[in-house]
């Protein structure tokens, strides 16, 4: 029997200085950081950039697949993933959680193992927090803030007629993971003898439970002297975004089915379950790829970037937001990703 530590034996305080011990500040911008009333940050002339997430079990997540190394490492990453969307660079979060007395303190021990992996690759700092009870279930409450140089902020609001619409590395895949899961779960609950299949599948789930988010595009950004026109992140779905940004940004537009990347082993999972892969690209989210618009003037600069895929562009208002199969019809593109309301 391994060892429970009660988290009520380290008090509120206890636990946090607990759980924060091994993160050492990496940013210069971090002048105070977790132990103090308030954290300090100073971005020396830079303009600062803040996004929140509140995930919670149940609704984000579910622990009976999810290791809670892998949802502290997702939990940081879904949250950079949306300053990165802003063009900028994330430099510190706060990470909150809410627990019910099933969690021993090994167990979020191992929730902050995944938060620290994060932290370290990503080079930002964990810099406060709270810890509270909770009735029941798990609540992770995070804020990221980044950094961007003066007015280099990109919104979904700014594309214009005429431009690429653009989307990084894969998409469909963390949909065809969750598929996959939620079926071994139903097979699990009604024979806990059966072990699960997930053979051949760990593309597909490790982007479900171990997503990246996409600093390398935003510093190839920066190396090729771009900047997109728009630009969001893949949480609900690459149907559901392009429709924001063609709503705040006021367009239509035309998205080919040809070219949007799909990767080979979620093409196979899609078959498999019997799924349309394209549906599965275009509704599934939590890709937490990137999607941009950008002038045509800088298609040069991305021709050779294989992370980055020109999948349509935009056009006027007038003409509608179109998908045209590989076929060659014309559907209205309709948001169809996950929404965490429909549950």
């Amino acid at each position: 029997m391994e060892e429970r530590t009660e988290v009520a034996s380290l008090g509120e305080f206890g636990l946090i200085e607990h759980l924060t011990k091994n993160f050492e500040t990496q940013q210069a911008s971090t002048v105070v950081s977790v132990g103090d009333d308030a954290a300090v940050i100073d971005h020396f002339g830079k303009q600062t950039v803040i996004t929140t997430d509140l995930l919670i079990e149940g609704v984000h997540f579910d622990l009976m697949y999810t290791p809670l190394k892998h949802l502290g490492y997702k939990s940081v990453v879904v949250n950079l993933s949306d300053v990165y969307a802003m063009n900028a660079m994330p430099t510190q979060i706060t990470m909150s959680i809410g627990i019910s007395n099933r969690f021993s303190v090994e167990a979020l021990d191992e929730f902050y193992e995944g938060v620290f992996a994060a932290c370290q690759k990503y080079g930002v700092d964990l810099i406060g927090g709270d810890t509270s009870a909770s009735q029941k279930g798990f609540i992770i409450s995070v804020t990221a803030i980044g950094e961007v140089a003066p007015n280099r902020f990109v919104k979904r609001s700014t594309a214009k007629k005429g431009d690429l619409i653009c989307v990084t590395g894969n998409v469909g895949g963390a949909f065809l993971g969750l598929t996959l899961l939620e079926r071994e779960k139903r097979i699990y609950l009604e024979n806990p003898q059966v072990q699960p299949d997930l053979e051949s599948e760990d593309y597909i789930v490790g982007r479900l439970l171990k997503p990246e988010a996409r600093k390398d595009i935003i510093e190839f950004f920066e190396q090729q002297d771009i900047t997109p026109t728009a630009m969001m992140d893949v949480s609900d779905g690459v149907s559901s975004e392009v429709l924001h940004l063609c709503r705040q940004s006021r367009l239509g537009c035309r998205i080919y089915e040809e070219k949007l990347p799909i990767a080979p082993q979620a093409r196979q999972a899609a078959f498999k379950f019997g799924l349309d892969p394209t549906v599965c690209a275009l509704n599934g989210g939590e890709d937490y790829e990137l999607i941009f618009t950008m002038s045509q003037d800088d298609y040069d600069k991305i021709t050779l970037q294989e992370e980055i895929a020109v999948i349509g562009y935009m056009t006027d208002e007038e003409e509608g937001r179109k998908f045209i199969t590989k076929g060659g019809n014309l559907h209205d593109i309709n948001a169809q990703g996950w929404n965490a309301f429909q549950k």
